[in-house]
């Protein structure tokens, strides 16, 4: 049975991926996340998450971004040891974080379709807005867990290609609203 493949990641309600965090990533209204009014429960998902996982995935950008913030993380500590993938064509292993783990760098989508046909639990791509695109486009994505933000941002990166694909089918899995408007929505592609 192939690993299931999972995008997790906040999302504004027009489909924004880029710049949650903060403005330093690019984005002018970066940050967005925090504006919104924290209430615990919203963020219950990535509890459940970090239960779940049994690997990380990222594109070159979003692995520069979280690995010195998340190796010395105690809210990421669980991830410390876990296997981590990097999808990038020009990353070399001397540019890896140290302290974090076994990280192997992955060259193409197919070598990614190879790593999902291996033994293993689910494995988590964070953040990596565009290699979720060419994974999804190549229907290598499996799930996803997205908690959508009230917020709408009018530019920046998108989760989902424009470009002409074929029509998925995704199934509501399990989906929950909160008090400061954020709204838990977990699909699993239908194959």
């Amino acid at each position: 049975m192939a690993r299931e493949l999972v995008f997790t990641g906040f999302m504004s309600l027009d489909g924004v991926v880029d710049s949650p965090g903060g403005s330093t990533e690019g984005h002018r209204s970066g940050g967005w996340v925090m504006e919104t009014e924290f209430v615990p429960e919203a963020f219950s998902l990535k509890e459940e998450e970090l239960a779940d996982t049994t690997a990380l995935m990222f594109g070159r950008r979003s692995y520069e971004v979280f690995a010195p913030v998340w190796r010395d993380s105690e809210d990421h500590a669980a991830y410390k040891e876990l296997p981590k993938y990097v999808v990038s064509s020009s990353l070399t292993d001397d540019a890896l974080t140290d302290g974090w783990g076994e990280i192997t760098i992955l060259r193409s989508t197919q070598d990614v379709e190879k790593l999902k046909q291996t033994e293993g639990g689910p494995i988590y791509i964070h953040g990596s807005a565009e290699l979720a695109q060419r994974l999804a486009d190549a229907d290598l994505i499996d799930r996803y867990n997205l908690l959508v933000f009230p917020v709408l941002l009018g530019a920046g990166k998108s989760l989902f290609s424009r470009s002409d694909q074929p029509k998925r089918q995704l199934r509501l899995r399990e989906s929950a609203t909160y008090s400061n408007g954020v709204a838990k929505l977990v699909y699993d592609v239908v194959r």
